[in-house]
């Protein structure tokens, strides 16, 4: 073989590893890898935190009530702000909104530190705290999604969708590990500064980035009640949009099982342990995720988006069963990783389809529906779950609510053709 072959050979074999692996394109942006760098660092620190509140409470009170009391008092405030940080997302410079809110986060964060420091053993002050935390995020999410479509090009979206989805999922992984392994080691207080430092790299990285306010021509507003109802309003004369946020709730609410979780492992995988069991159920739709967002070469350029999230949330069901009807163990994990998989598809073309079909000065609010909607379905899941598990047992719900989100969206896909025609 000549050395021109050999080039070739070589060129072909690049072109095959790029056309399955982690579309990389939107990193040439510098702007928008300045903000998915920062995205890698608070992962860990924000899941580090996400450990530590809980842990905290259960040491005060040896209750888990109070664990679940907390995340309500976490729940409300998130929903409240994220649709009021939608609003104020379009009528701001985007740039100084995510400062404002990184730093509020931040000195939260700090707060925390110094409760646990000072030993002030207060489930109010936490639950305040988490409160408080709580509502900069719902203010910061929205606005931070919705600068992703000024950063980069329209058919970037979806690989800058898998490219923030998998450091997140990877952080949802690796920060509990971290901090089970780190509590031992430091205690729990540092925790909750390590976060505190990794937002520092957060807030610097805001710092850097191009300014992003409201394009030239948008009308001025205050963002209140009318503007939240108006982006409502948006949603219900869009129907490719309100078809995207049904396709994630009829996945999350009907589908996900992780309430379900640890009556599985302590009943049908009893056998092989029941530590083990729950740990590989509770850590397999992340690994999946994480997976499906590597090897997001495969999918992230396709086209016709509406298909791909039909495709996805069908996936999505019929992995569900799969691992509803599994008594061995590797074999459910193995559905919950698949059932990752189609997660992350799907979560990549919802998000792209939220920022292409709406105009800018809509992506704000449409962005704080988006985490409302990702916040409460699963919650929302997790009592329908716990309900029918109760009912008809665990196996039963599960693969019951699988087929379920199989049937609800190929109806929906069959009745409302706007989401299968869309396309970019």
């Amino acid at each position: 073989m000549d050395a021109s072959e050999s080039t070739t050979e070589e060129r072909e074999s690049g072109l095959t590893r790029r056309r399955w692996a982690m579309d990389t394109r939107p990193l040439r942006r510098p702007a928008y890898r300045r903000l998915w760098g920062s995205t890698i660092v608070t992962a860990v620190g924000s899941q580090l935190t996400a450990v530590a509140v809980p842990k905290q409470i259960y040491d005060i009170t040896g209750s888990s009530a109070w664990v679940g009391a907390a995340s309500l008092a976490g729940l409300v405030p998130l929903i409240v702000f994220a649709l009021w940080g939608g609003a104020i997302a379009d009528t701001m410079d985007r740039r100084k909104l995510l400062l404002i809110t990184n730093i509020g986060i931040a000195v939260t964060s700090l707060l925390f530190w110094l409760q646990a420091f000072m030993g002030l053993e207060s489930v109010g002050a936490l639950m305040l705290l988490l409160a408080v935390q709580q509502a900069f995020w719902g203010l910061n999410a929205p606005a931070r999604n919705a600068s992703i479509a000024r950063l980069v090009p329209e058919d970037e979206l979806p690989a800058a969708g898998a490219l923030g989805s998998t450091v997140m999922q990877t952080g949802q992984v690796a920060g509990p590990l971290l901090a089970g392994a780190l509590i031992p080691v430091i205690g729990l207080p540092e925790l909750y500064l390590i976060d505190a430092l990794a937002l520092c790299v957060t807030v610097w990285a805001v710092y850097r980035l191009p300014s992003l306010p409201p394009l030239a021509g948008t009308a001025v507003r205050r963002a209140g009640v009318k503007e939240i109802a108006a982006g409502f309003r948006y949603i219900s004369g869009h129907t490719v949009l309100l078809l995207s946020f049904l396709a994630d709730i009829i996945a999350m609410v009907l589908g996900m099982p992780r309430a379900l979780f640890p009556q599985l492992a302590s009943q049908t995988y009893a056998p092989y342990g029941e530590g083990l069991a729950l740990g590989l159920l509770f850590a397999a739709i992340p690994v999946g995720a994480v997976l499906g967002g590597l090897f997001s070469g495969t999918f992230s350029r396709a086209r016709r988006h509406g298909w791909m999230v039909i495709g996805a949330v069908v996936a999505w069901g019929v992995a569900i069963t799969g691992f509803g009807l599994s008594r061995n163990l590797w074999i459910a994990v193995a559905f919950l990783a698949l059932a990752g998989v189609a997660d992350m598809v799907s979560m990549v073309f919802r998000g792209a389809i939220l920022l292409s079909a709406a105009t800018d000065e809509m992506r704000g609010r449409m962005q704080g529906v988006f985490t409302v909607v990702v916040a409460g379905g699963p919650r929302l899941a997790d009592v329908l779950h716990g309900t029918a598990g109760s009912a008809f047992g665990p196996r039963t719900a599960v693969a019951g609510g699988g087929l379920m989100v199989v049937a609800v969206m190929l109806v929906l896909a069959a009745a409302v053709p706007a989401l299968r025609r869309y396309r970019v």
